[in-house]
């Protein structure tokens, strides 16, 4: 990426420099549109789930910055020659539920014949420009607010080496495919000054680039950050994506881990999520009545789980 040459436009108002969640394009004094495009392999046996989850996903990232997805695309890769196509209606059926249910118009896609299945969408969505939202806006002294818990990549990985009860496997996919619409929306109402969606980087890692411009650090209370079941348990064994290790590795400098945090929960803190919740940073006043609304709208395990600090020696601090 920093090999692409950057775009010289003055109406384009978030491109990849700042490796926010989307692009975001100014097309009157009113009006930004806001795009971004995901789409992965199956992450759940159930092929309607395994469509809405993903294209929650793809939503994500425009909720992330605090827009309004109204519109998408969808993309497949498709193995015709090793799987029914009806295994793709059922795909493009939970997708399209999902696109329902966030009041999104889907205007068609793309497909191609491919070796591995996969699917996701590319999303449009609008904003005011004074009202977006970026990740590296951080303010010293705001709250973080994560609002899903994590370990769905340590618990899929578990699901395809058949170590997941079917308890269990239910619980992580109603939040999976639960979407971030009112996250956002709540947030807004409560002067937030950041905000990423957590995904493949896993917690850290999109804190991480939450701190990126240099202006502030974050201390995270580790044990205020949900987790799904039998993650610690999980990650204690070793049973863990590939994923998560190349987070640790490479968030490892960035680190102060203070004494007493477990290796198996820094390891849960890299695990790379899917359709993972936002994480926020609003004012200290602002979070008990932001908490208590979130957890009124059934975002049941929206927690606050750190602070952001004056920038020091290490950009995250795990206490």
């Amino acid at each position: 990426m920093s090999e692409l040459t950057q775009v010289d436009d003055p109406r384009l108002l978030v491109g990849i420099g700042t490796r926010d969640d989307a692009g975001a394009y100014l097309v009157s004094d009113d009006l930004a549109i806001v795009q971004t495009v995901d789409f992965f392999t199956p992450i759940v046996d159930d092929p309607f789930d395994y469509g809405y989850i993903a294209a929650a996903n793809s939503l994500s990232d425009a909720y992330a910055m605090g827009a309004t997805p109204i519109t998408a695309l969808n993309i497949v890769g498709f193995p015709t020659t090793q799987l029914d196509i009806s295994i793709l209606g059922e795909i493009l059926k939970g997708g399209s539920q999902a696109a329902k249910d966030a009041k999104v118009a889907i205007l068609g896609g793309h497909s191609v014949k491919d070796p591995e299945l996969k699917y996701g969408m590319a999303v449009t969505a609008t904003a005011r420009p004074s009202e977006i939202v970026k990740n590296s806006s951080l303010r010293v002294g705001d709250q973080l607010i994560l609002t899903k818990p994590i370990g769905t990549g340590i618990l899929t990985t578990a699901l395809k080496q058949e170590r997941l009860d079917d308890r269990l496997l239910q619980i992580i996919t109603n939040v999976m495919k639960q979407l971030n619409h009112h996250a956002s929306v709540i947030m807004r109402r409560h002067k937030v000054s950041a905000c990423t969606d957590v995904t493949g980087f896993g917690l850290l890692g999109h804190l991480y680039e939450m701190t990126m411009e240099g202006g502030a650090s974050v201390c995270l209370d580790a044990a205020s950050v949900p987790l799904f079941e039998d993650v610690l348990a999980l990650s204690e064994a070793g049973r863990v994506p590939g994923g998560l290790k190349t987070n640790r590795k490479y968030l490892s400098p960035s680190l102060h881990i203070i004494e007493g945090v477990s290796d198996a929960l820094v390891n849960a803190l890299c695990d790379p999520q899917t359709s993972g919740g936002l994480l926020f940073a609003i004012p200290e006043e602002e979070v008990t009545s932001c908490l208590q609304e979130l957890h009124d709208a059934g975002i049941v395990d929206a927690a606050h789980v750190g602070e952001v600090v004056a920038l020091g020696s290490h950009p995250i601090t795990i206490r």
